[in-house]
């Protein structure tokens, strides 16, 4: 794994523990639907692009002309 993707899953996991954290000490996750669950999905989303090498964000931006590159460390 390069150091690329383990920044990736550790800041997908340190978002979704902010949330989860969040949700146990504000009660407010379950209770009504906030902005919190958007932070959820980003890190999810940060957590499975990092430990599968594959990211949804990254083909949309490919497919509309962005050049492949950067911090990618798939393309």
């Amino acid at each position: 794994m390069t150091t690329e993707r383990v920044i990736r899953v550790l800041a997908g996991l340190f978002i979704m523990a902010s949330v989860f954290l969040s949700s146990i000490y504000n009660d407010v996750l379950l209770r009504e639907p906030t902005w919190l669950w958007l932070t959820l999905f980003v890190g999810a989303n940060l957590f499975q692009s990092g430990s599968t090498r594959w990211c949804l964000m990254e083909k949309i931006l490919l497919k509309l002309g962005v050049r492949p590159g950067g911090a990618c460390g798939t393309c």
